[in-house]
């Protein structure tokens, strides 16, 4: 970089140490301690490492680690896993890519600790990240966060780090876990009599390149749907993202090949997940005939109205029943709740504190499902982080019912606002660049 006269990026990857925050680090990959690389990696490792030694003394302590398909997701992956095993700490690895809702999901099937995934979710290419979670499958939260942040910023060099790994305490998951996690997944059904009646509901799916292609297709036919068109030419997990600028679905770009195909094919209904697949896209067809995406309001409205009217439908309702929302979400979900006399809750952003009030109410009343406007939601409570594999199986579901009534899901979504009031909303995405060292001001 000095040789190529590049002084301003040098500057920038080194003028600083990238920041552990309160769920992990999340940069772009390169050189440099400001950037995601084994080092970077390493130090944050090391410090939760010497945590977790201090919060579980005497005890064998037991981690997970997922990763996504980004670029080095793999090998940060092996590098982690390496890392807590010199610690003296058993860790279940992935064999190779999947969702970050099954790594949540595998922390408290396995009675882990705690766990990690190697992803940066919907961002740009360039960048990676790790994900940090407790022993309840949920991101850290206080007081850990803030802890594991002290100890990673005690390590100040790489020297500190062990790299050496244990080989005898590294074990590989894959295939019993998808399974574990069907199982699991498939009693979230409210519905099947009409999943069985609109079995061939056209869905197209895309994982944008992404981990969604390992589980999402699968869980659709574990709940009866028998026509599944993959958006081939996003199919394969690929870091570079290739037919996307960004592997957002809250973009419309990063749909447009999902639409595309199923304009083609005269489809029901579009899903989509980005490449950890905790977020999910949908694409319907309006009363025009034109495909149109749904913002995440939309989606965790209709979601909402689905699982609380259908589960009344089925004589599921309990008196315990709750639904959590941000304080950044639409205020719909709250009127659809109050309408079922079902209690809601909103929390500040972010789904570690939907996950939070679901521990804290565990046993006393009973989580239904909860949202975010930004494309995340979670159905049931085993899986402690937004969760777009059982979302896109629950859509689905949703809309074989408006089917099966002889409506569209954009249908549905029209009604669900006549009954409760019309909401609008719109996204305004911004895209800030890291700025390099500050510079001195002049007076």
């Amino acid at each position: 970089m000095v040789a190529s006269g590049h002084h301003e990026a040098l500057t920038d990857a080194f003028y600083r140490s990238l920041e552990f925050g309160t769920g992990g680090l999340r940069g772009i990959m390169g050189p440099g301690s400001n950037r995601m690389n084994r080092y970077t990696l390493g130090m944050a490792t090391q410090g939760l490492c010497n945590y977790l030694i201090q919060s579980f003394p005497g005890q064998e302590i037991k981690v997970a680690i997922a990763h996504d398909s980004r670029n080095n997701s793999a090998e940060f992956a092996q590098i982690a896993a390496g890392i807590f095993s010199a610690n003296g700490i058993i860790v279940y690895l992935f064999e190779a890519l999947r969702p970050t809702p099954e790594l949540s999901f595998t922390i408290r099937e396995l009675g882990c600790q705690s766990g990690c995934v190697i992803t940066a979710s919907h961002n740009p290419k360039e960048y990676n990240g790790y994900k940090v979670y407790w022993n309840d499958g949920a991101q850290v939260v206080a007081p850990h966060d803030k802890n594991i942040i002290i100890e990673v910023n005690k390590i100040t060099s790489v020297g500190e780090v062990k790299f050496e790994a244990d080989p005898s305490k590294i074990i590989s998951i894959g295939q019993d876990l998808d399974a574990r996690y069907f199982a699991r997944a498939r009693q979230l059904s409210i519905d099947p009599a009409a999943i069985r009646r609109q079995h061939d509901l056209k869905i197209v799916y895309t994982p944008i390149h992404g981990s969604g292609i390992t589980l999402v297709p699968g869980l659709l036919r574990e709940f009866g749907f028998t026509n599944v068109s993959i958006v081939e030419a996003q199919a394969t997990p690929d870091g570079n993202f290739p037919t996307v600028q960004s592997p957002n679905p809250e973009e419309k770009s990063a749909m447009q090949l999902a639409l595309d195909q199923a304009q083609a094919q005269d489809a029901d209904i579009v899903l989509a997940t980005d490449p950890d697949a905790d977020r999910v896209g949908v694409g319907v067809k309006n009363d025009k005939g034109e495909w149109v995406l749904l913002n995440g309001n939309q989606t965790a409205a209709l979601l909402t109205y689905y699982l609380l009217s259908a589960r009344h439908r089925a004589g599921q309702t309990t008196p315990k029943d709750f639904i959590v929302y941000t304080i950044v979400t639409s205020e719909i979900l709250g009127d659809i709740a109050r309408a079922h006399n079902v209690k809601s809750y909103r929390t500040l952003t972010g789904f570690k504190h939907i996950a939070g009030l679901i521990r804290d109410l565990e046993g006393v009343e009973t989580y239904i499902g909860g949202g975010e406007e930004s494309y995340g939601f979670l159905i049931g409570d085993f899986v402690r982080d937004k969760d777009a594999v059982s979302a896109c199986a629950l859509i689905a579901e949703m809309a074989a019912v408006a089917k099966d009534q002889g409506r569209t899901l954009y249908q549905e979504m029209v009604q669900m606002y006549a009954q409760y009031g019309l909401y609008v909303e719109d996204l305004i995405s911004l895209t800030k660049k890291a700025s390099a060292a500050p510079k001195k001001s002049r007076k």
